[in-house]
């Protein structure tokens, strides 16, 4: 018997109609579905009469989980790797398993589509000719400020991912090491309803974020230092 694919496919990031037609086919075509939680995804299978076993898949078991969905793939069955939103394994589970594809001859195949990087890259008005992908900053202070201070001279964009929990913190930690009139754009539930992409110097953003509903996470934009509204 041939051996299976492993499809990484790319998921909404918030709203569900920014799927491509080209995931909903593969997704139909793929019996097992791995996911970081199922009930998350079981609401984009219900939407788009997707039937399939999804596999919770996550930073907590993708070792064992890894293993088994490559017996899986190796005995010819089609897998479909998705994570909550986006594309799987940008700052999301994954790199396991598709390391061990490459390992074992295992042919991968993207469906590429959302993705909350560069999204929010598309709408900053910041300079993305060249731009450093940080993924999340760390949860102490100490990880966040050396980061921060390898940087603060570049001549990219730097992005980072951030949670509701620190996002203040993170963006005090900015202010200090980067001064008052570092422009940052501050993006949160993009494609939703409440979406906010937020474009200004850093002293500006830091006021703005203490009146604001903080849940969820955050895409964080530094631009260069030399760039100016």
């Amino acid at each position: 018997m041939d051996q299976g694919r492993l499809f990484v496919v790319a998921t909404p990031i918030g709203n569900l109609d920014d799927i491509t037609f080209r995931a909903i086919e593969t997704l139909k075509q793929c019996p097992i579905i791995a996911c970081e939680d199922t009930r998350i995804s079981v609401n984009l299978l219900k939407k788009f009469n997707i039937a399939a076993t999804l596999i919770p898949y996550h930073d907590k078991n993708e070792r064992s989980q890894t293993e088994y969905l490559i017996q899986k793939i190796k005995a010819g069955s089609q897998v479909a790797l998705i994570c909550d939103a986006g594309t799987p394994t940008i700052s999301d589970p994954g790199f396991c398993i598709i390391r061990e594809c490459k390992r074992n001859g295992i042919r991968v195949i993207p469906i590429p589509g959302p993705c909350a990087l560069t999204a929010a890259l598309s709408a900053t008005g910041l300079p993305t000719h060249r731009f450093f992908f940080l993924g999340f900053p760390g949860h102490r202070e100490s990880e966040r400020i050396k980061i921060l201070e390898r940087y603060v001279n570049t001549d990219a964009t730097l992005v980072f991912y951030e949670s509701c929990h620190r996002i203040d913190k993170f963006l005090n930690n900015i202010f200090d090491i980067y001064g008052p009139d570092r422009v940052v754009a501050l993006c949160k539930e993009l494609t939703k309803i409440h979406e906010m992409i937020l474009t200004a110097p850093i002293k500006e953003t830091c006021e703005t974020i203490k009146n604001l509903t903080i849940r969820g996470e955050f895409i964080v934009s530094i631009a260069p230092q030399n760039y100016s509204l």
